[in-house]
């Protein structure tokens, strides 16, 4: 290990997979796929070391695809963030999109529940009075 290597602190491919979440298979896709705004250290016997940054910026690549975020989109979000300063109000651009995205589907997710809530309801009530039989029945 060189200096430089034993000065930052660094984490393991099994580290960073229990860290956060992702498979030791996706984080080789995710650096395969350029998702990571830096490139992943290797130690003098080829083994990847990540560092606090590369974990910190994996989890909010994780965040943004549990939110639903195409890959193409992370992809051009990591690059643009890769470019450095300068492309802000793209990044803003990009990311507020996607909010909106996150948003209509919290809403319609809402109204989904809303309707079940109703439905427990109807069904609570009546089991309650005895008189669920027929409720939604499609026998004649």
């Amino acid at each position: 290990m060189t200096t430089t290597e034993a000065a930052v602190p660094s984490l393991s491919i099994g580290e960073v997979a229990e860290r956060t979440g992702l498979s030791v298979h996706a984080l080789r896709f995710y650096e395969r796929e350029g998702l990571l705004v830096g490139p992943v250290q290797r130690t003098s016997g080829g083994r990847r070391r990540y560092t606090s940054f590369d974990v910190e910026w994996l989890l909010i690549c994780v965040k943004l695809r549990e939110s639903g975020m195409p890959l193409a989109d992370l992809k051009h979000f990591a690059e643009l963030v890769r470019h450095g300063p300068g492309n802000e109000a793209e990044r803003l651009r990009l990311l507020d999109a996607h909010r909106q995205r996150v948003d209509a589907q919290i809403q319609a997710l809402e109204e989904c529940r809303s309707v079940i809530a109703w439905k427990v309801g109807v069904y609570a009530e009546h089991l309650a009075r005895g008189e669920a039989g027929g409720l939604w029945d499609p026998t004649p």
